[in-house]
């Protein structure tokens, strides 16, 4: 497991450095197999095939999330990043507003859940690479 490089990629996520295909990329060139954000603790949860895990804390952004889960929110917030009209953390705060807690990054799976309080979710494919 290399810890330099997932802890050096969720800082560069907070900083606004470093875009998600660029974290993806390095990730899985570290080994990583998927990985857990929970938006409300301020922290990210990153596991190995051999069941190995790192976690790295940060300051929450001090945002809470709705009550109610809106797929349509998480979507809009998705393809904003997606189109780079947003950064991370701008990101983050509307996800939360659309009622987002956390999301699970399965590099394996090829996507990413993300889930609000009662257990809704909505799945994104990752992008096709050009």
């Amino acid at each position: 497991m290399d810890i330099a490089v997932i802890e050096e990629c969720t800082r560069a996520s907070h900083e606004e450095r470093i875009t998600f295909g660029e974290v993806v990329g390095r990730l899985i060139a570290a080994g990583v197999e998927r990985y857990h954000v929970d938006l409300v603790r301020g922290d990210s949860t990153y596991f190995m095939p051999d069941d190995r895990s790192h976690r790295v804390t940060y300051k929450a952004l001090g945002t809470r999330p709705a009550d109610a889960f809106t797929a349509d929110g998480v979507l809009a917030a998705v393809r904003a990043i997606q189109a780079g009209k947003t950064k991370y953390l701008t990101f983050c705060r509307q996800i939360m507003e659309a009622g987002c807690v956390g999301y699970l990054v399965s590099m394996q799976g090829q996507r990413a859940v993300y889930y609000g309080r009662s257990g809704e979710t909505y799945v994104e494919p990752f992008p096709a690479a050009p």
